[in-house]
């Protein structure tokens, strides 16, 4: 049990302790990032790398979670209306907006908003046993449609711009290099805890049942076990992810926007797990937080070109490493033991 726990171990007490101490604020905000990132990674390697669900539209549960708590930040700002709305001639506050003043309930609808949701469609999609590339085109649409809703709603959600200008958090200024630090800190402890609880859901029976559907939808449902269930389960779990990672973004960066959660945004994110390698969870949090810094470190140093340098990063890995950077690990530690 020591040895199993020794490598999540290691990897916290340098996220958790040596982060903070070694990275100026500028980089430990980039990084904070880069776990809410791995947040929503996580959840995809439980629904695609276990459940074998390719969902390409997390990033509709992602944007949920941060409006959700984009709206709370904006009403405790005081002065009235928010910025936007004022600009775009609202003249009284929306009812929709007024339950968000309450922080427990923004933070209830950021993770049981996105839950809520998957839910209904993972009921409706499954038990009509929608599957495999139909799923994938299905919750790809599902982005697209978000996205032209929430550019449609200028008065109400920001339109093109979303919102930004966040200036507290719970009585604290967030452009204070502490207030930054604590929500690096409460990021990497929600993120070890999920990954915790993930990998037990994984080593229970449940997470056998999620393979074996994976594996053998139709010899499952043979056996007496009901497949819809246990992916509509599994896939409403990944949403609360993602809904939860979008809240912690919000602050973390302060801007949330259509650009942030549409069909690319939710490629990247597929595309990040299957780097660091799908099959297994933790393969899908490092391949969150090197695509992350790829990316950041790429367009620093090829402002014109990153993103061809970043596709060939993806074809490399791919090509050389169909399982994923955890795949040349695990290769590598049996090639030292044999």
């Amino acid at each position: 049990m020591i040895r199993r726990n020794l490598p999540f171990a290691t990897v916290a007490v340098i996220v958790l302790v040596a982060a903070p101490l070694l990275l100026e604020p500028f980089r430990l905000s980039l990084l904070a990032k880069y776990l809410c990132y791995a947040i929503v990674a996580l959840g995809i390697g439980l629904a695609w790398g276990q459940g074998g669900m390719l969902t390409l539209g997390q990033g509709v549960f992602f944007g949920l979670g941060g409006y959700s708590m984009a709206m709370h930040l904006k009403l405790t700002e005081g002065g009235g209306l928010p910025d936007f709305m004022v600009w775009s001639g609202v003249e009284e506050l929306p009812a929709l907006w007024v339950p968000f003043a309450n922080p427990v309930f923004a933070l209830g609808m950021a993770v049981l908003g996105p839950v809520a949701i998957a839910a209904i469609l993972g009921t409706l999609v499954f038990r009509q046993r929608v599957r495999g590339a139909y799923f994938a085109i299905l919750t790809q649409a599902l982005a697209a449609a978000m996205v032209i809703l929430l550019v449609g709603q200028q008065g109400l959600t920001g339109g093109t711009n979303g919102m930004t200008n966040f200036f507290d958090l719970f009585g604290r200024d967030l452009a204070e290099d502490s207030t930054q630090r604590g929500l690096y800190l409460v990021v990497a402890s929600v993120l070890g805890v999920l990954y915790l609880a993930t990998r037990q859901l994984v080593n229970s029976r449940y997470g056998r049942l999620l393979v074996a559907v994976r594996d053998g939808e139709d010899r499952v449902r043979f056996l007496g076990y009901d497949p819809a269930l246990v992916k509509t389960v599994t896939f409403a779990a990944s949403a609360g992810m993602a809904g939860l990672a979008g809240a912690l973004f919000v602050p973390v960066v302060g801007i949330i926007s259509p650009a942030l959660l549409g069909v690319v945004p939710s490629l990247e994110l597929v595309v990040a797990v299957a780097v660091g390698g799908r099959h297994v969870l933790a393969g899908a949090v490092l391949g969150a937080v090197v695509m992350g810094y790829a990316q950041t470190a790429f367009s620093e140093q090829f402002a014109d070109g990153w993103l061809y340098l970043q596709g060939a990063l993806f074809i490399l890995v791919m090509t050389l490493a169909p399982k994923g950077i955890i795949g040349v690990a695990e290769r590598l530690r049996r090639a030292r033991t044999t």
